[in-house]
């Protein structure tokens, strides 16, 4: 039936057909832009370019995090107030006259294609099409150098987290216009100690990410709380395949594809971005930044530096370290916590490394004061001392005078460590039979990585979500536990400085056929601190990480573990540069389990994990012996 027109007379709409916000005022100017890609998708890419724009360098992130919004966290005639948010650093963009640059990857936001999470290189098993990640930045620099008159055609590439590993990828087949790239905390190794695993250990506090990321294109889809207390979300699913199953999380491609990856096999292999540089040439001058308390990426940075710099013939290649949580030299660094560092460190990265570092490479006239910034190889903020370090490489423990050794801190009777500057030696069968402590790891009791309850993971402090910070929090909770072990040194007469990777060298036994061996380097601070009275008695985790026991031969083959047997496990934890002062005592923790941060291992052995049964998750005595020590790369003065 036809709708009879209204019997009164039309009353005109309020509002205009389109509405043109007066910006004449602004002191930028937005435009967006669909920038067409090789295989004619075409990729949603904002620029916000200084009103008076001319000749200036361009600043370019690429994202999964939507352009439109981090171009937008305010509104404001003033570009520093519009890019004020996560990885954007407006102070460096505004005061250096950058064209900001923002993109969509393919298959997010406003972006056309498909979405594929870390998308591998072109041309390999994992990856059919000719297109990735390196061939879009190319043909996006390509239109950047060739249609924004403002420009000098200079782009440098920037960005953190997944937004850190773009720019790692940007550096395989480098487009002539790319001057500059600044990785920061950036995703590398999804096994080895990035994201998605720790060492065969599964990150499944990641779930929630890896559902919100991966389901839809603009992030619709929402993890939801169903406990106070992530301890028992996680506890009460079981499995995190089973959770994954639960919340739905497997109807997505990418969760497929890592559960059937549970080892580091040829699928995590091929896309270690690592590996991948360290066959590359170092054309594009490259600042790592790393943050010495990453609780998402604290892995990759080091790995790459490690990789690439062999290759520097030319000294294109930087690193910056800071004490820093995932991204937190975008803001105040002045403390972390409770942990407090006497300076703004994440302002002196910005003013003294970064912007001279960008203007030195993407301006046609670097003014004198970047020209004259004495930009060391390696900028690393020493914690403990809290004190900034100008060095030629990494690890170094100075500019000259002074050496790095392994030193041996030995785990010994009755809960003590022992310091001693002896080289390591191979692990073998213990000496004395009963020579070894022990626990027993119950997996329906398993041991909280943080004190409960434990709030969901995620960045809003006003929710209660403390994650970014979890590193720093005081470990006095784990160490009264029966089911964790302690090694602790006497009081320290002198510092004891380390500088690099410390190695946990164990010898290990389990009653079960499957383990995992977390191992947590702290400083334990006086019973008193005058200055702080909080932090008396605090037990600072400087160092730790996990290494899942069926990998103890290969980390590509599973196998189980010989039940009650004395093996070797030998892995490294992450990078440390950190003095351990008068007063204060070294200790260590040994556990096995981590939860939630870390699903359960059922200590029986099972193909894989993420499929465990209830039946599976039994108890098992470990047993941790004598022999055992933490190799510390120890800093000392040298002999003349």
């Amino acid at each position: 039936m036809a709708q009879q027109a209204p019997q009164y007379p039309a009353l005109p709409s309020e509002t205009p057909e389109e509405f043109k916000a007066p910006v004449d005022s602004f002191d930028f100017v937005r435009r967006t832009v669909m920038i067409p890609m090789r295989d004619g998708v075409k990729l949603n890419t904002v620029l916000l370019l200084p009103r008076k724009a001319h000749h200036a360098p361009m600043l370019l992130t690429r994202t999964p995090y939507n352009a439109a919004d981090m171009t937008a966290h305010a509104e404001s005639s003033q570009m520093e107030s519009v890019l004020l948010g996560y990885d954007n650093m407006p102070d460096v963009i505004v005061k250096g006259g950058y064209i900001r640059v923002v993109q969509d990857v393919r298959g997010k936001y406003g972006s056309e294609g498909d979405y594929v999470m870390n998308r591998p290189i072109a041309g390999t098993p994992f990856n059919p099409t000719p297109v990735d990640h390196s061939t879009d930045t190319w043909d996006t620099l390509d239109w950047l150098s060739k249609n924004v008159p403002e420009s000098n055609g200079k782009v440098g590439i920037i960005g953190g987290s997944y937004d850190g590993y773009l720019p790692l990828i940007a550096l395989v087949n480098p487009h002539p216009a790319l001057k500059v790239a600044v990785p920061m905390n950036p995703m590398v190794d999804g096994w080895r100690g990035d994201d998605w695993f720790h060492n065969g250990a599964f990150r499944q506090i990641n779930l929630s990410y890896i559902m919100e990321q991966v389901v839809t294109r603009r992030n619709d889809a929402h993890w939801f709380t169903s406990h106070y207390d992530d301890y028992d979300t996680f506890m009460r699913a079981g499995s995190a395949g089973e959770l994954a199953r639960q919340r739905g999380v497997e109807q997505s491609g990418f969760w497929r594809k890592l559960a059937a990856h549970p080892a580091y096999d040829e699928f995590w292999q091929s896309q270690a971005v690592d590996t991948l540089l360290a066959k590359q040439p170092v054309t594009v001058p490259t600042l790592l930044v790393h943050s010495l308390w990453d609780a998402e990426d604290i892995y990759g940075a080091i790995a790459v530096y490690k990789a690439i710099k062999p290759n520097d013939k030319d000294n294109k290649v930087f690193l910056a370290m800071g004490p820093w949580n995932h991204g937190g030299q975008d803001g105040d660094g002045s403390k972390l916590g409770p942990i407090r560092f006497n300076s703004d460190t994440g302002l002196h990265f910005r003013e003294e490394v970064l912007m001279p570092f960008l203007e030195r490479y993407l301006k046609d006239e670097p003014s004198p004061e970047a020209l004259a910034a004495k930009i060391a190889p390696v900028t690393a903020f020493e914690t403990g001392t809290n004190k900034w370090r100008a060095l030629n490489s990494w690890p170094a423990g100075c500019v000259s005078g002074c050496f790095i050794a392994p030193a041996t801190l030995k785990l010994s009777v009755d809960g003590k460590a022992m310091l001693t500057n002896t080289a390591p030696v191979t692990l073998s069968k213990p000496a004395h039979r009963n020579d070894y402590d022990e626990y027993v790891a119950d997996p329906v009791k398993p041991v909280p990585y943080r004190q409960r309850p434990i709030p969901p993971y995620g960045y809003d402090e006003a929710k209660g979500q403390t994650w970014p910070r979890w590193l720093v929090d005081d470990q006095r909770e784990a160490s009264g536990r029966t089911d964790v072990l302690t090694y602790t040194t006497g009081v320290l007469t002198a510092p004891v400085k380390i500088s690099g990777e410390p190695v946990a060298h164990l010898l290990a036994s389990t009653s079960g056929t499957d383990a995992d061996w977390v191992v947590k380097l702290i400083d334990v601070y006086p019973d008193q601190v005058a200055a702080q009275p909080e932090m008396g008695g605090y037990q600072l985790m400087i160092s730790a990480d996990i290494f899942r026991g069926r990998y103890r031969e290969s980390l590509s083959t599973a196998k189980p573990v010989t039940a009650d047997k004395a093996l070797p496990y030998n892995f490294a934890l992450p990078t440390a540069n950190h003095v351990f002062l008068p007063g204060h005592r070294i200790m260590v923790q040994i556990q096995s389990s981590w939860f939630p941060l870390y699903d359960r291992n059922p200590q029986t052995f099972v193909p894989n994990i993420f499929y465990a049964k209830p039946a599976d998750y039994r108890k098992a005595t470990q047993r941790i012996y004598h022999d055992s020590f933490i190799e510390l790369p120890l800093v000392g003065a040298s002999v003349r």
